[in-house]
């Protein structure tokens, strides 16, 4: 495993295809995938497809809270069959996994900012003292 922000992940996949039939193929393995992962791998958040019919792209986005989650796909059977479907028909693919890298207020202003991730609840970012206001425990 190479070196890693620890941290949620965001996985981005670009299919690019030759005819809007094989984008129809692309959006049905990504449903069908998408039962599995939601089924089999406990660090999945949720996944979105953008699809530009007019240059027959596909964007599978998928959120993920650790790096540790996304190799949990290569456990699932129906992802690794669904993964050599592309190149079969030849569809261009490439993608990519972007790490948490800090709040906005910090990475475009440099102005002190908490270090909240948005895909983790705001109630586990809490400090003791936000957590006794609210009458919760930890």
């Amino acid at each position: 495993m190479t070196a890693h922000r620890p941290g949620t992940q965001v996985v981005v996949t670009r299919f690019e295809c030759r005819t809007r039939l094989r984008m129809l193929i692309v959006l049905g393995l990504h449903w069908r995938v998408k039962r599995a992962v939601r089924v089999r791998v406990s660090g999945w958040l949720g996944s979105a497809t953008v699809t530009d019919w007019h240059t027959r792209t596909v964007l599978s986005i998928s959120l993920w809270h650790d790096l540790r989650s996304v190799y949990g796909m290569g456990d699932i059977p129906v992802h690794v069959q669904a993964a050599r479907v592309p190149r079969r028909l030849g569809i261009a693919t490439v993608s990519g996994i972007y790490s948490y890298s800090g709040d906005w207020r910090r990475l475009m202003f440099g102005t002190p900012a908490g270090d909240h991730e948005p895909l983790i609840p705001t109630r586990y970012h809490a400090t003791d003292e936000e957590r006794s206001l609210h009458g919760e425990s930890h």
